[in-house]
Order: structure tokens, then sequence, then C-alpha cells
């Protein structure tokens, strides 16, 4: 090999690393410098949320919103360092571009659900809209909310069997625990019945479930008288409800009923259950079969 070739090859590459080089040296330590930058800043920000929401389901969820911006981050700023660095190598980036660009877009057809599910998923954690440990009703599925996930959401219902449910599928959420609940009372009575004396009966029920040690601090405000609501066929349908601690209605509910059916038995308060009435109709002629009855006599044996 010519001692001029390897001159050039010499000076050329001296050339570089005194130019592009540097910039290429310069660029790696800026991104190593951003990515540590990145750590410290995410690290610092999940002490302060953590030491200033007490809720664990929101230090979760700002967890998770963090972790997500954490990651955006790094990729964009490993994508831009790495094509700065590659234009500083001289290789062209136009075809690179082109094929990543077909590339995205070829992944970007076949994984639409994906992406649907992680930007539904964003929105949810951003709005706050559920949160772990609400009971939620979503895509027709129901339960206790156990984790929120960016793609999905993990429910388990009141028998014990767990549900996933991609964030993609949710259009409607129905948070049944969100802040406070209610509990709403559909009493039905005879129509013989006094409404105006069921009604204050059943506010003295909720008076002394409410001075109950037991429930108390299950009950937010007393209860709330709504009024006649309907004449059913067999029934006047009384309106009520109680405002509760979130997910704290189910068992007042339990309570309320259980001590209505006491309170209404003890009063005499009939709470009417459906009667049927069997008609035999009339023969085109003639008059119809007779229908017999028998009655059982139970006798009873003299003492000895």
């Amino acid at each position: 090999m010519p001692v001029s070739y390897v001159t050039r090859i010499l000076d050329r590459s001296f050339d570089w690393l005194s130019t592009s080089g540097i910039r290429v040296v310069l660029i790696a330590t800026t991104m190593i410098v951003a990515f540590s930058l990145l750590q410290r800043g995410m690290a610092k920000l999940r002490r302060l949320y953590e030491g200033a929401l007490p809720d664990p389901a929101e230090i979760q969820r700002a967890s998770t919103l963090t972790q997500i911006v954490r990651d955006v981050a790094r990729i964009a700023i490993f994508f831009v360092g790495v094509m700065m660095i590659l234009s500083e190598m001289g290789i062209d980036l136009k075809p690179m571009l082109a094929a990543a660009g077909l590339g995205g877009l070829a992944i970007g057809f076949g994984a639409q659900s994906l992406v649907k599910d992680v930007i539904s998923g964003f929105f949810i954690l951003l709005e706050n809209s559920i949160r772990v440990g609400d009971v939620v009703e979503v895509a027709g599925v129901s339960g206790l909310v156990e984790q929120i996930e960016l793609r999905s959401i993990r429910l388990r219902d009141l028998a014990g069997n767990v549900h996933v449910v991609p964030n993609g599928v949710i259009d409607k959420v129905k948070n049944m625990t969100k802040d406070y609940s209610y509990y709403v009372f559909d009493v039905g009575v005879a129509y013989r019945e006094d409404v105006d004396e069921v009604m204050v009966t059943l506010k003295s029920i909720a008076d002394e479930l409410q001075a109950d040690p037991a429930f108390k601090d299950d009950i937010l405000d007393p209860l709330e008288m709504l009024g006649v609501d309907q004449f059913a066929h067999s029934a006047v349908i009384i309106k009520c409800r109680v405002k509760t601690q979130p997910i704290k209605q189910w068992r007042i509910g339990r309570e309320m009923n259980r001590r209505i059916k006491k309170t209404f038995d003890a009063k005499g308060i009939e709470i009417p259950f459906p009667h049927q009435t069997i008609y035999w109709g009339e023969a085109k002629q003639g008059t119809p079969p007779p229908l017999y009855v028998a009655r059982l006599q139970q006798t009873h044996r003299p003492s000895d």
C-alpha cells in the first residue's frame, strides 16, 4: 500500500475526528446526560406525589402516568440522537426514514386494536374516571377494579371471577363508588296502607340505623324521602334513598331491608306479594267441567 494513500486515509480520519467525531461524542454525551436528568426528574416527581397523595390508588395512577411520560421521552431522545449520529457519519437518512415510515404504517395497520387500547388507557388514567378499588360497569361487565394498566382493566365480580377488559372496547363507564354512593329503596305497600304513616316509619328506621355505632360511620346523610313513586298492580311504591360512603351502599341497603321487614311485620304494615286468580272460563255449549277440591283433615289420636 503506498505511503501517500495511507497518509490520505489518516488525514481524512483526523479531519473527521476533529469535526464530525467531536460532534458525535457531544451528541452521545448529551444523550447520556438527558437520560440521567430524565431519570432523576422522574424519581423526584415520584417522591413528591407520594408525599402529597395519601390515597394509594392516586399514587398508582400518578406512577403509571409518570412511567408513560418517561418512556415516551426516552424513545424521543434515543431516536433523535441516533438520527443525528448517523447523519454525522455520512449516512443518507432519506431511505431509512422512508423505510421506517412504511414499516410504521404496516405495524399501525396490524396493531390497530393495541394502539386503540393504549390511547384509551392513557385518557382513562389522565381523566381519573376509574380508580383501583372502585366498583364499575364497563363493556357489560361489572366488578371491583383490581388493576388499571395502559392496555386493560382487571375486574373481579361478586362471585370471584376475574374479567380483563381491553381499554379500547370501553365506550361508557358506570362508576358506582365515585366519591360517594346511594342506595335506592323501592318499598311496596298495600293500597290500604296510609302512605304518610309508612314514610314516617321508614324515616324512623333509617334514623335508628344511622344511630347504630356499627353503621353510623358508613352513612353520610339522613334518609332522603322521595315520596310515592308509582301505583303498581298490587302495591304503592314509595321511593327513598340513603347516601353512604363509597362501596358501603350495599351493606347499608341489606341491613335497612332487614329492619324494614321486621318493623313492618311488627306494625302490621302489609308488604304485598303477587296473587293469581284461576278462571276456568265458560264453555261454548253447556257448563265447564267442575273442579273437584279435596279437603284433607288431619286427625289427632287421643292421648293415652
